[in-house]
């Protein structure tokens, strides 16, 4: 009987637990969802006589072990920063391990052991990263297969709010990590265009946004996501001129958001304490603000008595008629004290994230990629474009949650049915790994289409 170890039962896995309750029921195999919260888990589960749900502090490393000694395959839809944990156990007990993250430094590390005792490792199996490789790569392939020398290529994917549900100034809901949305782009981008290499930092990354239009959804706007230069010699592209993968939103929300960066409202290290003070000052970078009421969150670095007000006081220089209603719409100007729990502005934010653009139940959410690829076939320019666009079910069903966890939940079944037999620390750019995988979430209603016209 196989056994399957999901560590992680948050906003992304309700779609890869149900997809596994399928699996494990017709195949007779069963499942264990480890979580630090017990409830989470189990309700999730519903009940499934093939599942349990167990609780877990996954820095017990001896717990850890034991979950996973008991297994036959490992998958992670925790945070990234909690992967190394569970990789660590699944090398010390020989198990293969799924995740949907980016391939980072210390996975590597840990790539001569992970080889030497013949496992797989495979990371970036969500939607991005993840579905974008697994897309794009048969793309470039069926490109080249006619004939077409491939000399620009854009690849934009936006988790947004379904048009029915877009009410608020934003023009956004959080159907994922909200921690994750607060930092995003914090580690700035690089990408290939017209020939040039472009580093672009967190401070400018929101302005002057690229603009995109989709039939029947309008226009959407786009920033540089991370680093693209990396991916250039994985797809295959050296000869690309232009090469920038990028993350979709509506246009206000860059509009509003880039203000939000330069106040330092995003900022996860300093202490609320030294912010304040250093707003006092007037050393931020914007207009001083008014001094505050003394108060006990000077030294300790938490909230203490501070108002959203005046923690947002170094925005004011940036607020305008433009952006006014966003920020209201976000609390940013209310009187009423900040959660003594905040200890750093990122806090604060993602608090006002979760609670103002929370999903209603009946909401739907919105999944968009897109590749754009320019290539020359004949001596004639063309230009071809890819396309997936779903929307959830509702705020638990979402299709943040389906394309993030019918990857892993797929790549599960095809290792443990012999279908997917590499070893070594591995992202979906093989076609052993992509072709199935796409086969299957076409059969799960996950289909790009794809057009091409002359350029």
């Amino acid at each position: 009987m196989k056994k399957i170890l999901l560590f992680g039962a948050g906003k992304s896995a309700t779609s890869l637990i149900r997809y596994l309750l399928d699996v494990t029921a017709a195949r007779g195999w069963q499942l264990v969802v480890a979580e630090s919260n017990l409830e989470l888990a189990q309700s999730k589960l519903g009940g499934a006589p093939q599942a349990r749900a167990v609780a877990i502090d996954v820095r017990d490393a001896a717990a850890r072990d034991a979950l996973v000694a008991a297994t036959d395959i490992v998958i992670s839809l925790l945070p990234p920063s909690l992967h190394y944990q569970v990789a660590l156990s699944s090398v010390k007990e020989g198990k293969n391990l799924l995740t949907a993250s980016y391939l980072d430094d210390s996975i590597r590390t840990l790539e001569p052991e992970i080889s030497a005792k013949g496992l797989l490792f495979l990371c970036e199996m969500g939607l991005d990263p993840g579905i974008d490789h697994m897309s794009a790569l048969p793309f470039i392939r069926q490109i080249r297969s006619q004939g077409g020398e491939i000399d620009s290529f854009y690849s934009h994917t936006g988790g947004l709010v379904a048009p029915a549900s877009d009410d608020n100034p934003w023009h956004y809901k959080i159907s994922w990590n909200p921690r994750n949305v607060v930092l995003a782009g914090s580690a700035g981008a690089s990408y290939r265009e017209d020939s040039r290499v472009v580093t672009r930092g967190y401070q400018e990354l929101f302005d002057q946004p690229g603009n995109i239009d989709l039939p029947g959804l309008g226009p959407l706007a786009w920033y540089p996501n991370r680093d693209s230069l990396s991916y250039i010699p994985l797809y295959g592209l050296p000869d690309a001129s232009t090469f920038i993968r990028t993350t979709l939103r509506y246009p206000a929300f860059c509009a509003g958001w880039k203000h939000i960066v330069r106040a330092g409202l995003t900022d996860a290290t300093k202490p609320l304490g030294a912010l304040n003070q250093a707003t006092n000052r007037g050393d931020t970078g914007a207009r001083p603000a008014t001094p505050a009421p003394a108060a006990n969150h000077a030294d300790t670095g938490a909230a203490g008595s501070l108002t959203y007000a005046q923690w947002s006081a170094p925005l004011l220089p940036f607020v305008d008629d433009t952006n006014r209603a966003q920020y209201t719409f976000l609390g940013l100007f209310d009187d009423t004290p900040i959660p003594p729990s905040a200890t750093v502005s990122a806090d604060i934010l993602q608090h006002l994230l979760e609670t103002r653009l929370a999903m209603r139940s009946t909401d739907r959410d919105m999944i968009v990629m897109i590749h754009e690829i320019g290539y020359r076939r004949e001596g004639k320019a063309w230009q071809a474009r890819s396309v997936l666009r779903i929307e959830g079910e509702d705020s638990l069903h979402t299709a943040m949650a389906r394309t993030v966890g019918l990857p892993l939940g797929i790549a599960a079944v095809l290792v443990l049915e012999g279908k997917l037999n590499l070893t070594g620390v591995h992202i979906p750019i093989l076609p052993a790994i992509y072709d199935p995988v796409m086969r299957e979430l076409e059969r799960q209603g996950i289909r790009f289409e794809h057009t091409e016209t002359p350029a």
